[in-house]
Formats: C-alpha cells, structure tokens, sequence
C-alpha cells in the first residue's frame, strides 16, 4: 500500500482526537534516513511498547496494537516540510490524531522508542554492510 493511498484510507476513519504537534529533528531525520536506506515504508516494533508497531511512509507514521490485528492507536501526518530542508535541525510540525482512550498517555514515549529502535536498525544495517 502506497503512503498516499495509507494516508487516504485513514482519513475515513473517525479519530477520538486531533491535534496540532511537533516532532523533534533528530526523531523525523532518523525516520527519513530509515525510510532511504531500510525500505519504504517501513515497519518498526517498539520493544519498549509490548505489541506496539509503527509503519512509516513519506506521508504518515501509523502506530498500531499488533496484538489486537493492528488496532489503530495514533496516526502522525501532514508534517510540514516546507522549512525542513533549509533547517535540518528545527523540529518539524504535523497534525497527530489519536484512536485510542489511552494514546495520549504514550504518544511522547512511543516517538522516543520509535528513535531508539530506528537508530539500531541502521547501526545493525551499517555493521552488516561494513
């Protein structure tokens, strides 16, 4: 399934909540670095989050239960780029809806897993290619 098809499809899903956030440069830089050298989209398990995976496409970050068959959680999109390339460095912004009662309450932390475990798929692919 294409990002643009992804982000399409979750639009006709009702969300409990949306709102405006931000994600730090380094978390979004990684994900873009994965989505390059790693495969897109992606699909990433959150160690730290006992049955949480995020598939990341160009235009969106799924997160999903994976074990309730990939209940929908929270959805991170419309990351405005405009300002990205010229300052790698600045967070960037995006529209973050949430599916879930209890999202809210681990939206932050599931970005620093995603991160964390973004950062060991790559070192992992460096090592296996050096």
């Amino acid at each position: 399934m294409t990002g643009d098809i992804m982000s399409h499809s979750i639009d006709n899903i009702l969300s409990l909540r949306t709102m405006p956030k931000t994600i730090e440069a380094a978390c979004y830089n990684q994900a873009r670095l994965a989505l390059l050298r790693l495969g897109n989209p992606l699909r990433v398990s959150l160690p730290d989050h006992r049955g949480l995976v995020i598939t990341i496409h160009n235009n969106c970050w799924v997160c999903v239960d994976s074990f309730r068959d990939d209940q929908l959680i929270m959805v991170w999109q419309d990351f405005d780029t405009r300002k990205h390339n010229a300052a790698l460095h600045e967070p960037v912004s995006c529209q973050l809806r949430l599916y879930h009662m209890q999202a809210g309450l681990i939206m932050g932390s599931v970005l620093d897993a995603l991160q964390q475990a973004l950062a060991e798929m790559i070192a992992d692919m460096s090592r296996q290619g050096a």
